[in-house]
């Protein structure tokens, strides 16, 4: 256990502290016609370093903390020293990889409006709040179901050695991109849990668990990294990544569904993996079934502070951005997987029924609490999400603007395709007076 929190200990004191930016919109860009915003999670402008704030407003000036001795110098992104021989991944320095390039698909930092945040978890501004679902939660949370699960073994580094050319390399960016979305959850939780704990001390522990669950996954796929001998210096990314503003409903929506697509996921591997053993490329898999219940019960517990906030889930307007999120999520992970199929061919997985699986079970868990999704049975659905695959591999080969442009206008077509589709009406039934009805039957 201490080996796999080890690749954090550099990190404790550096966590950012951001807050809303003055050009900052509470409308997601998706309503002013960019349609670019659907694959960044329905995300406004990045926030790149620290922000200042308009006198007018209330939430507290935005800093982004230095290490000790560095604090008041410029962080600046250094060069990459070198390229890994067999696989040609550039590195920083020896034993530790340069981060990937950000796009649209990668995994984002975030922050939002902790004083918004602390009114939702108020008792006296918001009476909707249950507090002993929270407390029950929590108590979950204490038992640390996985506290002695991730403990490695020698067969890991022996597994890494054998994974050779191409598939080592994909493998690489597999681990990569999940270490980076499990420390980006880290840094957000460990900061409410930090920011909260004087006015809403059950919350900020619930928060901070879900950071410790958080930073157990990240350094263990960390670690893993470092058996390709190419790790991630996560104290540097946390100086230097892109924040990206979330108002705190937004926050609710898009960490419940990353929650529970990345349970459907772990599960749907490891479920594989047991029937195929032969195809168990790497032993990290055989952790899934357990790691899998970290990610469910952060899910659960957003599912109560959607409960907290009923017009979070029961209006018009809480419909359009349950159907926005969710077709923000299903579409990045499908994209961002066809980009990479080589890496679940090599466990044995078909790409496209993999992710259909996902996709169909995390849209009925999430069916019983957002109050629309989409109709991801529709043949249609996947009709266009088959397209984006297509448009997408053009657009990464387009150069000039002039090949670019009637690619996005049919990526923009595609999106606004599903979009428009007839949505499947759910919801929880704590809201609902006909629980017979036939939109809670999906």
């Amino acid at each position: 256990v201490d080996r796999c929190r080890a690749p954090f200990e550099h990190t404790r004191g550096a966590y950012p502290v951001l807050a809303r930016p003055e050009n900052h919109t509470d409308r997601p860009p998706f309503f002013q016609g960019k349609m670019a915003a659907v694959m960044r999670m329905a995300s406004v402008a990045p926030v790149r370093g620290a922000a200042k704030l308009s006198k007018a407003s209330r939430t507290r000036t935005a800093t982004l903390a230095a290490p000790k001795g560095l604090r008041g110098a410029s962080l600046k992104v250094r060069a990459a020293a070198d390229v890994d021989t067999e696989t040609g991944i550039k590195k920083m320095r020896d034993g530790i990889k340069e981060a990937s390039d950000e796009n649209l698909l990668t995994p984002r930092f975030y922050t939002t409006d902790f004083d918004e945040m602390e009114q939702l978890f108020s008792t006296e501004i918001n009476p909707n709040l249950d507090e002993a679902e929270l407390v029950a939660i929590l108590q979950e949370f204490r038992e640390d179901f996985n506290q002695k699960h991730f403990v490695r073994n020698d067969s890991f580094k022996s597994a890494a050695d054998g994974i050779t050319g191409e598939s080592r390399r994909i493998f690489i960016e597999f681990l990569e991109r999940s270490c980076t979305a499990e420390f980006s959850g880290f840094l957000l939780y460990k900061e409410l849990g930090r920011r909260l704990k004087k006015t809403a001390p059950v919350a900020a522990e619930i928060f901070t668990l879900m950071s410790r669950d958080e930073a157990r996954h990240a350094g263990f796929l960390n670690k893993a990294m470092s058996d390709f001998n190419l790790a991630l210096d996560l104290g540097f990314l946390t100086k230097n990544r892109q924040y990206t503003f979330f108002k705190p409903k937004f926050i609710i929506y898009a960490t419940y569904l990353s929650e529970k697509i990345g349970y459907w996921r772990y599960i749907s591997i490891y479920r594989h993996l047991q029937q195929n053993p032969n195809d168990q490329l790497y032993p990290i898999f055989q952790y899934f079934e357990n790691w899998c219940q970290d990610e469910n019960r952060h899910g659960d517990f957003f599912t109560a502070c959607l409960k907290a906030r009923p017009e979070f889930i029961n209006d018009f307007e809480a419909k359009l951005w349950a159907r926005f999120f969710c077709l923000s999520v299903y579409v990045t992970m499908y994209l961002n997987d066809h980009s990479r199929s080589e890496f679940y061919e090599s466990i044995g997985l078909d790409t496209t029924k993999f992710n259909m699986h996902v996709i169909h079970q995390t849209n009925k868990t999430t069916a019983s609490i957002f109050p629309q999704v989409i109709d991801t049975y529709d043949p249609k659905f996947k009709m266009h999400l088959d397209e984006l695959v297509g448009v997408n591999q053009k657009l990464a080969k387009a150069e000039s603007p002039m090949e670019k442009a009637p690619l996005i206008a049919s990526f923009a077509f595609h999106l606004l395709s599903i979009a428009a589709m007839k949505p499947v009406d759910s919801g929880s039934i704590d809201f609902v007076e006909d629980v017979n009805s036939p939109a809670f039957m999906y």
